[in-house]
């Protein structure tokens, strides 16, 4: 396989922003246009079980995201690529995509992976109180599901980017631990 001519973008809107497990040249604040957050996909595995799923991040049609976009080396590009795919496409109801993002004022193609709306893992848009309790439920492999909704919050804080419904859901998700924690039950 011949290595690509040109650095690969990889646009992160979630735990890769904090976790991204792969190695690149740098990794800078970038938004894309047309899309946004949402916590639509069930993990069964990661941040939930089979019994109890948790709810991670997609893609979702509409508004504007922002995140982080890595810059890996063209020699680098295939195999972060086939990381990429194994950590994302394996268990999730993801499409990867080609997408345009903004990138210190320049327009970057970055590799991206978007909820797709016809997989069973796909939660679609929940109100706010669902996904709280979905959240403060859920625990995989890689931890605690409200751990997933606050590491994304703060790496988000710490680029100088604010999300409303995520700040909101967080409150959310702490009222209702701290309902449990004094034991007047939901």
């Amino acid at each position: 396989m011949t290595a690509p001519a040109s650095d690969l973008w990889v646009f992160g809107y979630g735990s890769l922003m904090w976790r991204p497990g792969f190695v690149f040249r740098q990794a800078l604040p970038a938004t894309l246009d047309g899309y946004h957050r949402s916590f639509c996909v069930l993990s069964r595995y990661w941040r939930g079980t089979p019994q109890c799923p948790g709810l991670v991040l997609g893609l979702m049609p509409g508004g504007c995201c922002h995140g982080l976009a890595f810059q890996v080396a063209a020699a680098d590009a295939a195999a972060v690529t086939t990381y990429l795919n194994q950590r994302e496409l394996g268990p999730y109801a993801y499409v990867p995509r080609h997408l345009p993002v903004m990138v210190a004022g320049c327009r970057r193609t970055a590799y991206t992976f978007v909820a797709d709306e016809t997989h069973i893992h796909y939660a679609g848009d929940l109100p706010t109180e669902q996904a709280a309790r979905i959240i403060m439920d859920a625990e995989g492999v890689a931890g605690l599901n409200r751990d997933y909704l606050i590491n994304t919050v703060r790496e988000l804080e710490a680029q100088g980017f604010v999300e409303p419904a995520l700040h909101d859901l967080l409150r959310t998700v702490e009222r209702l631990t701290g309902i449990i924690e004094s034991g007047a039950g939901i």
